[in-house]
Order: C-alpha cells, then sequence, then structure tokens
C-alpha cells in the first residue's frame, strides 16, 4: 500500500517571541529562523520517517526548489510536485515562551496545482491506498471524487477550517480529523451534535488530552493518552500526529495502536524547534513508545 498526499509546501519564517501580539501590538524577535514547512509537506515527511511509501502531490515556485530537494530527502516521492510561475507559499509563524504560536499563511504555488496532476497520481493508486488531504491546496474534493472512485482510503484534515469547505467533504471522505475547536465549529454549522456528525470515521485531536476515534458504523470511540512532555514547538504537532497514524494504519496496525503511535510521535516532536524539521523516524518512535509505553 502507499500514501498519496495533496498538499501543501511552505517555506515557513519562524519567530521567537516573549508573548504572542495583539491586535495593534508590535513586538520585537528574539529569534528567527527558516525551514520547510505546509500541512501537507509536514504530513509527508512524518509518514515517510515512519517508513511509509509516499507520493507528494504540490506545487512549489522557482524560489522552493530546496524544499523539493529537503521533501526528496526525507524519503517523499516528488515527482509529481510542479514548478509553477508564482511564489511558493509561505507562512509566517511567532512563537512564545510556552510554546504556543500564531500563524499567517500565504497559498501562493499551492493554489496553482493542476487537475492533470492529480489525475495522473491517482492513476497510479490501488484499492487500499490512503489519500491524505487538507484545506491549504485547491481541488481537495476533485481529488476526493477520484480516490472514492478507485477504492482508496480518503483521510481529510480540515484545517485550517472553514466550515462550508468540510462540509462539502463530508459525503467524499473515509477519515475526517479535526481538533476540538473545529469539531464544535462543524457540529454548530451542521446543527449537530459532534457524535451525529455522518462520517464513517472521525478523528478528534485534543492537544494534551490525546485522541479519540469514531467509528461511525458501530459508535465506538476508541481514546488514546497524550505522553506528558516538556514542549517547546507545538508548530506542526497535528500534522506530525496525522502523518504517523496513517502511515501506522499503512503498515496494518489496528486503529488503537496506530493512534497510540501517532501520539507518541508528536509528542517527540513538540519537544524540538521546527516542524518538517522536527519530525521523528519510525526508529525514534518505537524506542519512544518502548520507554514510555506504560504511561
Amino acid at each position: 500500500m502507499a500514501i498519496y498526499n495533496l498538499g501543501s509546501i511552505n517555506i515557513d519564517h519562524f519567530y521567537e517571541v516573549d508573548h504572542l501580539p495583539m491586535p495593534g501590538e508590535t513586538l520585537a524577535s528574539s529569534g528567527y529562523r527558516v525551514g520547510l514547512g505546509g500541512k501537507g509537506a509536514n504530513q509527508s515527511i512524518a509518514a515517510a520517517l515512519a517508513g511509509a511509501p509516499v507520493h507528494h502531490i504540490g506545487a512549489i515556485g522557482e524560489e522552493g526548489g530546496w524544499c523539493k530537494t529537503r521533501l526528496s530527502n526525507a524519503g517523499v516521492d516528488t515527482d509529481l510536485v510542479a514548478t509553477v510561475p508564482t511564489a511558493t507559499g509561505h507562512a509566517n509563524i511567532c512563537i512564545d515562551t510556552a510554546g504556543e504560536n500564531l500563524i499567517i499563511l500565504y497559498s501562493g504555488a499551492n493554489a496553482h496545482i493542476s487537475d492533470t496532476q492529480i489525475g495522473e497520481a491517482l492513476g497510479q493508486a490501488v484499492p487500499d491506498d490512503y489519500l491524505v488531504l487538507q484545506n491549504e491546496t485547491c481541488l481537495t474534493y476533485e481529488a476526493a471524487l477520484i480516490a472514492r472512485a478507485c477504492g482508496v482510503f480518503v483521510v481529510y484534515s480540515a484545517a485550517p477550517f472553514d466550515a462550508s469547505r468540510a462540509i462539502q467533504m463530508l459525503p467524499v471522505v473515509d477519515l475526517l480529523v479535526v481538533n476540538e475547536v473545529e469539531a464544535e465549529q462543524l457540529s454548530s454549522a451542521l446543527g449537530v451534535e459532534v457524535d451525529d456528525i455522518e462520517v464513517p470515521n472521525l478523528l478528534i485531536t485534543r492537544g494534551a488530552n490525546g485522541a479519540v476515534w469514531r467509528v461511525g458504523a458501530t459508535g465506538e470511540h476508541i481514546y488514546a493518552d497524550a505522553f506528558k512532555v516538556d514542549p517547546v514547538d507545538t508548530t506542526g504537532a497535528g500534522d506530525c500526529f496525522v502523518g504517523n497514524t496513517v502511515a501506522a494504519l499503512d503498515h496494518g496496525m489496528t486503529i488503537p495502536d496506530a493512534i497510540r503511535f501517532g501520539a507518541a510521535a508528536s509528542a517527540i516532536q513538540v519537544t524540538r524547534h521546527g516542524t518538517a524539521d522536527a519530525m521523528p523516524n519510525r526508529a525514534e518512535v518505537v524506542a519512544f513508545l518502548a520507554e514510555r509505553g506504560s504511561d
């Protein structure tokens, strides 16, 4: 099996600040660095480092060649990453002393992925492969339709959250991933309780409170506790969790084991600075679970 990821590729600009800025406030940064990011790139690298075969579908500008190289070096297949005549997507990220963040996104090349790329990529997919989607690119609905017709399992992270877009995606996804706030926003937009959101599988991430997977057909709830660590940067933690969870499922793990694997990976990731740069590899996660598995 393999993972196909129609995902964003961003150049991340990190600014270390004493506290997150308020409206109208100007802050001096105590540190600055640049790295590879984007929810898509983060998830692709997380899944590839976890040992899954990953094919990334995306776009960069002329100045973003190093981003494609970084993906390749992490083990991601980048044959379907196009170079387009616009700037690579980027994010400006403020991180405070507690590791919390504030992010401003610019879509750039992520909004210029073509139907041809998606058709060419998913033409290679087979039943039981996975398609991973987020809200930082165009054509997510169209890609999900193609994937479902091919018997591919569609995983959709509804972030950055947009209620109308999430509602459009519900009929064409197999697993919807949201955090607690997004789950409440979606339930409010639909006028139903969170547990009544109609989707085959619902995975809610709850930060320090772990995660819960609801199986739609049976109503069963499967819980994974978070591991206690001292975070230094929570940017990309959700992407790390999703990438590792899907990679674990691709390896044949059960749902409880897969989400626990994802929780362990994200626990490691938040103790490091950066997003894609901070993703652990499979051996690190296995060792962490061996040490902390009884937590």
